[in-house]
C-alpha cells in the first residue's frame, strides 16, 4: 500500500515521524496540566558536561579564544559618562571547524545520531547550523541533507543563505532549497520519513546541551584570566538555543551572578513567512522575527518540546537596528582587525551601547562570533538591499523604517540598544502556555514561574488579568 504523501497526511504523521527521527519519546516528560519536566528531559536525554567536552574535543570543537576588544572599549569610553565604559570581550567562536558556535550543537547531535545507528542526518536550517551539521557529518562518515528556506516566489535568494548553501555543499552535504512558506517543513518531514535519517534539530536536548560547554568554558577562561566571572554575558538571540545553552553552562560553572542579556536586530513589522517581506530584510537570523515568537512560544519548533527556553534565563533583552550592526561590523574590522559575520556582531553592537551604562571596572562579554564569506559580507548584504528597493544612507538609526531603509550611524555616539519590556514577553508566554487549558493548578503556576524566571505573585497577577482562576 502506497503511503499518502499529501500535505495534510504528512503533517498528521508528524508525531510519529519526529519520534522515529529523534529517538526521544517526549510524552514521558509531560506533566498533568500545561507543563512538562524540563530538567528531567535535559538530564535523561542529554550528556554530562564532561561527556560533551570529550565529544566536541574529538572533532576540534570548543576551547575557542577569549579576546579583549581594547580599541572598541576605548571608543565606548570616549562617549560614556565619566567612570563608565565596561571592558568589552568576545568569545571568538568563528575559530570552530565550521566557523560558528553551532559546531557545538552539531557535534553533539551528529555524535548522538551515529551512536544510535542512523546512516545520515537531516537539518532544516537557513543558518550556520547547516554548515555545522554538514561538517560534523563529514567527520563521522554520515550522509547529510540540509533543507533551506532560501527564495521568494520570484526565485530571488538571500545572498547570506546562498553563501551558507555553498559551505554546506563544500562539506559534502546535499542541499535542498525552497521558497518561503510551509513547504520547508513538509519537505523536511517527508525526507525524514523516506530516508530514515536522524533529525539533527536545533532544539533537541543534546543539541542545546552542546552549547553548555560554551558557557562553562567562558566562565573558566575569565577566572583564569581575570580571577572573576563577567558581569554581563550578551547573546545574539533568535531561536533561543544560544542563550539557553550558554546560561545553563554558566550555571554549571557556578557563575550565577553574571547577568544574561539577549540581543536581536529589530525587524518589527516584517513578517518572516511573508513572500513580500522575505527579501526586505538584510538579516536571516538573530532578529526579532525569530527572537520574539520563539521566546514566547518555544514549542513552535520542529520537536514536540523545545530544549531552547530563553525566558527561563534571560535578565534583559536589547534591540539594535540593521544599520548599527553593519556599522559595528566595520568597526570590529577596522579597529580590532577582526572580520566577522553579522550574527555575533548583533550582540557586539548592543554591547557597545550597554558598556557605556556600566562602570569601567565591569566586564561585558559577547559570547559568539561567526565566520564571514562572500554572501555574508557587508557589501553583498547592502548591495542586495539596494537591489530590492531599500534606501541606504547615513543618519539617525532611530529613524530606520524596517523594509524601507537602512540607516548607518553618522557617528559612534548614535549607537543605541533599546530595551524590550520583559514583562510583556512573559505575559505573552503565559497566554500561549495556558491556551486551551480548562483549569490552572498550583503545579501549573510553579511551571510558569520557571518558564518566565519570575515569582508566584507575578504569575497569579497575570492570570487574573486573563480572568483565569488558579485551582487550589
Amino acid at each position: 500500500m502506497m503511503r499518502d504523501n499529501s500535505y495534510q497526511a504528512v503533517m498528521s504523521r508528524r508525531p510519529e515521524i519526529m519520534k522515529a527521527s529523534v529517538g526521544i519519546d517526549y510524552h514521558q516528560f509531560e506533566l498533568p496540566g500545561i507543563g512538562f519536566d524540563y530538567e528531567r528531559m535535559m538530564k535523561e536525554t542529554g550528556y554530562t558536561l564532561s561527556e560533551m567536552q570529550e565529544i566536541q574535543g574529538a572533532t576540534g570543537v570548543g576551547n575557542t579564544p577569549l579576546l579583549e576588544m581594547n580599541n572598541l572599549t576605548a571608543l565606548a569610553r570616549k562617549y560614556a559618562p565619566k567612570g563608565k565604559g565596561a571592558r568589552i570581550f568576545i568569545k571568538d567562536e568563528a575559530a570552530n571547524p565550521s566557523g560558528s558556535f553551532k559546531a557545538r550543537r552539531a557535534a553533539n547531535a551528529v555524535h548522538h545520531a551515529k551512536k544510535l545507528g542512523y546512516k545520515g542526518v537531516i537539518a532544516a536550517t537557513s543558518g550556520n547550523y547547516g554548515a555545522a551539521v554538514a561538517s560534523q557529518a563529514a567527520m563521522h562518515g554520515l550522509k547529510c541533507i540540509i533543507v533551506q528556506e532560501c527564495y521568494d516566489s520570484q526565485y530571488v535568494g538571500q545572498p547570506e543563505i546562498i553563501e551558507k548553501a555553498r559551505k554546506c555543499e563544500a562539506y559534502g552535504a546535499e542541499v535542498l532549497q525552497t521558497s518561503v512558506g510551509p513547504e520547508l517543513f513538509y519537505i523536511f518531514l517527508t525526507l525524514l520519513e523516506e530516508t530514515g535519517y536522524f533529525n539533527a534539530s536545533l532544539y533537541t536536548p543534546f543539541g542545546i546541551a552542546g552549547v553548555e560547554t560554551l558557557g562553562y568554558e567562558l566562565a573558566m577562561q575569565f577566572r583564569e584570566r581575570e580571577g572573576r566571572d563577567p558581569d554581563v554575558v550578551l547573546c545574539t538571540n533568535a531561536g533561543g538555543g544560544n542563550l539557553t545553552g550558554t546560561a545553563r553552562g554558566l550555571i554549571k560553572a557556578g557563575a550565577t551572578e553574571s547577568k544574561i542579556v539577549g540581543a536581536s536586530v529589530d525587524l518589527t513589522g516584517l513578517h518572516m513567512a511573508s513572500d513580500n517581506h522575505f527579501n526586505r530584510k538584510s538579516f536571516t537570523t538573530g532578529h526579532t522575527g525569530f527572537g520574539m515568537p520563539f521566546a514566547t512560544s518555544p514549542d513552535r519548533s520542529d520537536v514536540p518540546r523545545s530544549a531552547a527556553r530563553p525566558l527561563r534565563y534571560m535578565d534583559r533583552y536589547l534591540l539594535v537596528n540593521q544599520g548599527e550592526v553593519f556599522y559595528m561590523t566595520e568597526a570590529l574590522a577596522q579597529l580590532e582587525g577582526l572580520e566577522r559575520g553579522p550574527a555575533g556582531n548583533t550582540a557586539l553592537a548592543a554591547a557597545f551601547a550597554l558598556a557605556q551604562e556600566m562602570n569601567e571596572d565591569q566586564i561585558i562579554v559577547v559570547q559568539e562570533t561567526e565566520y564571514t564569506g562572500a554572501g555574508k559580507h557587508i557589501q553583498a548584504q547592502l548591495t542586495f538591499a539596494r537591489e530590492n528597493g531599500i534606501r541606504i544612507f547615513f543618519g539617525n538609526p532611530d529613524e530606520e523604517v524596517k523594509g524601507e531603509n537602512i540607516i548607518l550611524p553618522e557617528h559612534p555616539s548614535q549607537m543605541k540598544a533599546r530595551d524590550v519590556d520583559m514583562n510583556k514577553l512573559r505575559a505573552s508566554l503565559i497566554k500561549n502556555a495556558i491556551a486551551g487549558a480548562s483549569a490552572i493548578t498550583q503545579e501549573d503556576v510553579e511551571y510558569l514561574m520557571a518558564e518566565t524566571k519570575t515569582d508566584k505573585p507575578f504569575i497569579v497577577a497575570e492570570l487574573e488579568k486573563m480572568n483565569i482562576t488558579v485551582k487550589v
